[in-house]
């Protein structure tokens, strides 16, 4: 697989495993604390990941790394963790199949985040894919 396609088979198998996240959580959650879940998964991914990096033989000194680097990433734990609050809630209160499309109205908020922040510049057509996306998610949020 070539570099340049190489995103594509990576961000293909983040969507398979963040629809099996929200079936495992939907199922897990039941009976427990929406919050309290999401700290057991956090620690969870804590643990499974530490591993991964020192096995793959990944691990740097994080202090080494700048300043600049250190607080987005903590902006984007930070995010993420927040996402993951909102996300089991909803996933507590809603149906699986009405939570996930409107999770994933991110991509749409991704896309004006870049445009305004990343200067990325989607073409026409792109911008039309977003928009379809978006009427996706209402269709499938708000069905009757």
């Amino acid at each position: 697989m070539s570099t340049s396609n190489a995103w594509f088979f990576w961000a293909a198998l983040s969507a398979m495993f963040a629809a099996m996240t929200a079936i495992f959580a939907k199922i897990g959650i039941q009976g427990v604390d929406s919050d309290l879940a999401t700290l057991i998964r956090t620690a969870i991914i804590i643990v499974v990941l530490s591993l991964f990096v020192v096995y793959a033989g990944k691990w740097a000194n994080p202090l080494a790394l700048s300043g600049k680097t250190w607080l987005f990433l903590t902006l984007s734990g930070l995010a993420t963790g927040a996402s993951w609050v909102c996300y089991f809630r909803a996933l507590k209160l809603g149906e699986a199949s009405k939570v996930a499309p409107v999770d994933k109205f991110s991509l749409v908020l991704v896309a004006v985040f870049a445009f305004a922040f990343l200067d990325e510049r989607p073409s026409l057509r792109e911008w039309a894919g977003i928009g379809m996306v978006a009427g996706g998610v209402l269709l499938l949020a708000f069905k009757r």
